[in-house]
């Protein structure tokens, strides 16, 4: 027997957990929230710098593998996703940033009605409580913790003075009036600890609603229809097939790439790949899967002359307990960041209207990459990316098995311009590094090296050592007739079946996508609860 619920969301990620919050504070209302992996009550989840242990790590995130391109110099890229109650906000780099508000305004000029930035602003502030108070720009009143960076590095601090000596602006928040310009990073971190979707929406009211079910460790594998007519979905628990039912709708929330995954093994996506596998077609959407979009990004590391590298003080028994301390007595240090500390954004001479085309992410440590041991010499990383990618992807399940991952194609630095602003902001690192503030600090280039002296030897760097930034987004994009789901995320073709989460974006955001995704979660409920009203 089907159990029956009024809404099922399949995902407890960043939007998944925002909802089922949302949507159960009316105590009527039934919802269902189906989860692949398991808790988040773990140590290195909960503790801020425990991001560099547990994003590769399987007991926390499921690692899908691209597709080789000749972006990546014909090397698969592994992609780490959330497979936890909290989803990717509980293994991410806890860097939060809205974007550029152009961008918002993209949306709505490509067909995303009411997702300008002075529409979506309001439940960005709507979630957030931020350490410094209400403003124009932020909420005081949410749920969602965000503080300014509690740690102080002097190469961290001499970085930004050299790229002011560079010429760009400080700038004191990347969520006011604009993104361009270097200063600290906003995190999402409470008074010790990591805030997670889960953390900040579900855990204070899982046990106190009990119309709120959560059940982990259930895998979806499909979305069950009648007719066009969304009716439940099916799920694979310890090793049982399982059914719930919806009496108003289902909502997918999982993800960039599991969203469209799902959507296609139920018979919604591009008719020839359904018939091709042997799936039934309930609509006909070619736009399911395609518009993949992430951020490249390429790492330029130097070694420091003296010991102010991350890299030095994990490796000294006193510096460890003073960082143990530090966070223990005062919620502050080493262990409260997560995965930039410092950055901002600049242009380039390809960027247009000004606006920055490429985003920095700068660290105090070195290292291959996260889970891996950090390097043993006194390094310096700054990483960046391109703001703007214009090279699209895309995400088709290779069989009906929701147990196989599907083919991840991202198709990274197809387009020239891509190219372009890659080498063009690599070579906007080394010319901070070569600043008054900062020159005196590094006695040697290890990435790209001395060997890249010409922009043909940096792109070549850039296509053979880049990667993700862990920003997957685009699959299921909102927008007109032809794309996955409109304005208020109702996939096309059929009824009662929603997609909130990351894979709605029309275009990615300029910057980290974690923000914007918990923004997607508090207006796609609000959307979900006018019809329901309605």
């Amino acid at each position: 027997m089907a159990q029956g619920f009024d809404y099922i969301i399949v995902g407890a990620g960043s939007a998944g957990c925002l909802l089922a919050n949302r949507l159960s504070a009316d105590p009527a209302c039934r919802v269902l929230l189906l989860e692949a992996g398991g808790s988040d009550a773990h140590f290195w989840v909960r503790l801020p710098v425990g991001y560099f242990r547990t994003i590769y790590d399987t007991r926390f995130a499921r690692l899908f593998e691209t597709e080789p391109g000749a972006g990546t110099g014909g090397r698969a890229i592994l992609w780490p996703r959330g497979r936890i109650l909290g989803g990717s906000s509980s293994i991410n780099g806890l860097i939060f940033i809205r974007g550029q508000r152009e961008g918002f305004d993209d949306w709505d000029r490509l067909g995303a009605a009411g997702w300008a930035y002075a529409d979506v602003l309001p439940y960005f502030k709507r979630f957030e409580r931020f350490g410094g108070g209400e403003s124009q720009y932020h909420g005081a009143l949410g749920e969602f913790e965000v503080s300014e960076l509690r740690n102080e590095n002097a190469a961290c601090a001499a970085w930004i003075a050299a790229a002011q000596q560079m010429g760009l602006p400080a700038n004191p928040d990347f969520n006011g009036a604009t993104t361009y310009g270097v200063g600290r990073y906003q995190l999402s971190l409470g008074a010790r600890w990591r805030v997670s979707a889960a953390g900040a929406f579900l855990r204070p009211v899982r046990g106190a609603r009990a119309n709120l079910t959560v059940i982990a460790g259930a895998q979806v594998s499909r979305v069950t229809f009648r007719g066009t007519v969304a009716t439940g979905v099916e799920y694979v628990r310890a090793g049982q097939v399982e059914r719930a039912e919806a009496d108003r709708e289902v909502v997918l929330s999982a993800g960039a790439l599991q969203s469209p995954q799902l959507l296609q093994l139920s018979g919604v996506g591009p008719a020839e790949l359904l018939q091709s596998l042997g799936i039934p077609v309930v609509a006909d959407r070619a736009a399911v899967g395609a518009n993949l979009q992430d951020h490249y990004q390429a790492r330029a590391i130097v070694r420091l002359k003296r010991p102010l590298s991350l890299n030095d003080a994990v490796r000294n028994p006193f510096s460890l307990a003073g960082m143990g301390l530090d966070w223990a007595l005062r919620g502050r240090g080493p262990l409260t960041v997560g995965a930039g500390q410092v950055g901002g954004g600049a242009c380039t001479e390809y960027a247009s209207a000004d606006r920055p085309d490429v985003q920095f992410n700068v660290m105090p440590l070195s290292v291959d990459k996260p889970g891996t041991p950090l390097h043993r010499y006194s390094g310096f990383t700054a990483s960046v990316w391109q703001c703007h990618p214009a090279s699209r992807g895309a995400v088709r399940i290779r069989s009906a098995d929701p147990f196989d991952q599907p083919a991840i194609t991202p198709n990274y630095l197809a387009a020239e311009i891509d190219r372009k602003t890659i080498v063009a902001g690599i070579r906007m690192l080394r010319e901070i590094f070569r600043q008054p503030a900062f020159r005196d600090l590094w006695e040697e280039e290890v990435l790209p090296g001395p060997q890249a002296r010409d922009d043909a030897a940096l792109w070549g760097f850039a296509r053979d050592h880049g990667g993700t930034v862990f920003h997957a987004c685009g699959t299921c994009r909102m927008g007109g007739e032809d794309a996955v789901v409109d304005p208020q995320l109702r996939v096309r073709g059929v009824d009662r079946l929603r997609v909130v989460d990351a894979s709605v974006m029309p275009v990615i955001t300029s910057a980290n996508t974690n923000a914007t995704t918990l923004m997607i979660g508090e207006k796609g409920a609000h959307h979900i609860l006018s019809t329901q009203v309605g």
